[in-house]
């Protein structure tokens, strides 16, 4: 969604084209109005009344669609954000799954240039949001508590979905690890893990 027609979109055009995107024309009538964020939620809202799909996806770390999301999420549908780290906590908090474009990109693409430019430059990737694995305890902890203050051995499926539901944003990939079970295998100071039949068990041991 933008005025195509603008030399500052340009090098998005170019994306977009390379990318088979669908490029809406969105023209601003008037200088200073957002006439692309109003059409994409038109279009948004256009979409969920047909009751066609069963959830979204929303590129954006923009807080001014957060009631979008929130709207959505009203009518019994999915949303997923995907955002930059920057993204406030109204956003991400809303949805029901937020990830962190840092951790699904190796390496940045470059900017597309806002004006043409008489040669290709080529910007520093920019360097994947790392966390200390520490930081993750709590969390775990947290899960562990409230699925069973008094349990010892926890489904680390579950304590999967805990922490998505309670933190939207939740990614192991945030603290360096592919996947929860890593995690959890590189805090071997903290906690014990055992594979019972075909699941994970944790347990914390500290």
């Amino acid at each position: 969604y933008g005025d195509w027609s603008s030399q500052m979109l340009q090098g998005w055009k170019s994306a977009a084209r390379d990318l088979g995107l669908v490029m809406h024309q969105q023209s601003a009538n008037t200088k200073g109005k957002n006439a692309s964020d109003i059409g994409l939620v038109i279009d948004a809202m256009d979409i969920l009344h047909q009751g066609k799909f069963d959830g979204f996806v929303l590129v954006s770390s923009d807080s001014d669609f957060t009631r979008l999301a929130s709207r959505i999420r009203e009518e019994g549908l999915e949303v997923v954000g995907i955002g930059e780290a920057k993204t406030p906590e109204s956003l991400r908090k809303v949805c029901n799954r937020f990830i962190l474009i840092e951790n699904i990109v190796g390496e940045a693409a470059p900017e597309p240039s806002r004006e043409p430019k008489p040669a290709a430059r080529t910007e520093p990737a920019a360097a994947p949001l790392k966390r200390p694995e520490s930081e993750a305890i709590p969390l775990i902890r947290k899960a562990m508590t409230n699925i069973d203050p008094d349990g010892e051995w926890y489904s680390l499926g579950q304590l999967g979905q805990y922490m998505v539901r309670a933190d939207p944003d939740f990614d192991p990939r945030t603290y360096g690890s592919a996947r929860l079970s890593d995690l959890v295998k590189r805090l071997t100071k903290r906690f014990e893990v055992r594979k019972d039949g075909n699941q994970l068990m944790v347990r914390d041991i500290a």
